[in-house]
């Protein structure tokens, strides 16, 4: 089952010069496997294409179910010199999360659905 990454993780991003930094947090410890099997940084280098000119690079975090990605030379050369309307990379997160994945139908059942409960 295709599922949009908001639907299992929720992130955060920020700058460091031209680089933004994205973390990507599984809502479930049993996501996680699936973000290090799914979110390569090959696939969120192919999702900022349009904006991300030089390597991403990917970094486990498994004690917190997260990933780190660090897209460099894509703010436009960062802070007060970029001509970007996000210059400090904040909405990153958001399009990242936009990016779909491959999850097994039982665990996109269970991991929505609690979502949409409210749970």
């Amino acid at each position: 089952m295709r599922v949009q990454l908001v639907e299992i993780a929720f992130a955060r991003s920020g700058d460091k010069g031209d680089t933004a930094n994205i973390g990507l947090i599984a809502f479930r410890p049993s996501v996680y496997p699936i973000l290090v099997q799914e979110v390569t940084a090959e696939r969120v280098k192919l999702h900022f294409a349009e904006i991300c000119r030089g390597e991403v690079e990917r970094f486990e975090l498994p004690n917190l179910h997260a990933l780190n990605f660090l897209l460099h030379n894509s703010l436009g050369g960062g802070g007060t010199v970029s001509l970007m309307l996000d210059a400090q990379g904040k909405t990153f997160s958001t399009a990242l999360l936009r990016m779909e994945i491959d999850v097994p139908e039982d665990l996109a059942e269970r991991v929505v659905g609690d979502r949409s409960s409210g749970e």
